[in-house]
């Protein structure tokens, strides 16, 4: 899951929290809901924005098995224009065709929080 800093203007607060990408978090109140810790003096229905210090860190795989066992797709321009799917898994095509919805990769198998 993804780590993100939120921070708060009214009490000069910074805190990391780690938790799905589908989570939204506003103010100070949930904030706090969220990493589990007291609210404070500051008012719950604080404002808190999210604030990015260093950049995320990646470790790539090596090869295009590597990639395809970690769940991403890596599409290779072929000299005629048109783009092969490499890590192609199941029922994926092996072209994409951007005319064709079937061909492109199944993301909704692949990403989950």
């Amino acid at each position: 899951m993804p780590r993100y800093d939120y921070f708060c203007e009214e009490n000069d607060r910074t805190i990391e929290l780690i938790h799905p990408i589908s989570e939204v978090v506003s103010n100070w109140g949930e904030l706090c809901r969220v990493a589990k810790i007291n609210v404070g003096t500051a008012a719950p229905d604080a404002p808190v924005r999210k604030v990015f210090n260093t950049p995320p860190m990646a470790n790539t795989p090596l090869d295009d098995a590597d990639l395809k066992n970690h769940g991403w797709t890596k599409f290779v321009k072929r000299s005629d224009g048109t783009y092969e799917n490499v890590t192609r898994t199941g029922t994926e095509k092996r072209f994409l065709d951007p005319k064709d919805p079937t061909s492109l990769p199944h993301i909704h198998k692949k990403v989950t929080d």
